[in-house]
């Protein structure tokens, strides 16, 4: 499975392709900037998700994503901005233009983990998708597909901000403030239908939180929201 690696300077490039490398079997195709990715990706090439840098020359990471959503084989990849800055205003522009989510540097294990989760072996870890139906979703909310996706791909980011937030706070012992950051993850799932997601969240006993057995749940947990994104591109199809 391909992954294509976006970005100007080669020291983010590098520890970038290393985390991936480190989440799983993966095939890692790097380009220089935005202009190269281009045209690797005119010559063929299909990664099944991108990571690109936000702010580069010759063709910034916005202008990727504008011309991938415009065409139409490469539209559904998934693709994930890799800042240095939370730039918040472009970061929303991001979304609103197909962005799946993004990344801040310095990069965290959890951060790159989180967004490729979704593409691993899902029979191996008993995953089984339980959702409401993206279309009752959307009567329930009074919104459309498209308004669905961009609060599917919203939870996408809180949940690669989780992460990182929750193996803190469960470093430091703090159980509560962790139990009330999965709260907040749990009625995010409810209201976006994810039933089995939610209930996964509801499972853990207070005050014996443990970060492996959370981690993996927040990893199921992006599965359903992946899932669930796939379904209404299908359907809006």
């Amino acid at each position: 499975m391909k992954v294509l690696v976006v970005d100007d300077d080669v020291v983010s490039r590098m520890v970038l392709m290393h985390l991936i490398d480190s989440c799983g079997s993966f095939e890692i195709v790097e380009a220089e900037d935005g202009a190269d990715a281009w045209q690797q990706l005119e010559d063929g090439l299909r990664p099944a998700i991108c990571f690109c840098d936000l702010r580069m020359p010759r063709l910034s990471g916005m202008e990727l994503l504008q011309r991938v959503k415009a065409h139409a084989e490469l539209s559904g990849m998934p693709f994930v901005l890799v800042t240095s800055a939370n730039d918040k205003d472009t970061l929303h522009e991001a979304t609103e233009s197909g962005a799946t989510g993004y990344i801040v540097k310095p990069f965290q294990a959890e951060q790159v983990r989180v967004h490729l989760s979704g593409f691993l072996d899902q029979a191996a870890h008993g995953y089984d998708h339980q959702a409401e139906d993206p279309a009752d979703t959307q009567r329930r909310l009074g919104i459309n597909g498209e308004r669905l996706l961009v609060y599917l791909s919203g939870f996408q980011n809180q949940l690669s901000a989780a992460a990182t937030e929750l193996a803190s706070l469960l470093a430091k012992g703090e159980q509560q403030d962790a139990q009330a950051r999965i709260e907040r993850l749990h009625a995010g799932c409810v209201t976006l239908g994810l039933h089995g997601a939610a209930a996964a969240l509801k499972s853990f006993a207070p005050g014996q939180l443990s970060n492996d057995v959370v981690q993996s749940v927040l990893t199921d947990v992006l599965r359903a929201v992946t899932h669930q994104a796939g379904l209404v591109r299908q359907e809006a199809g």
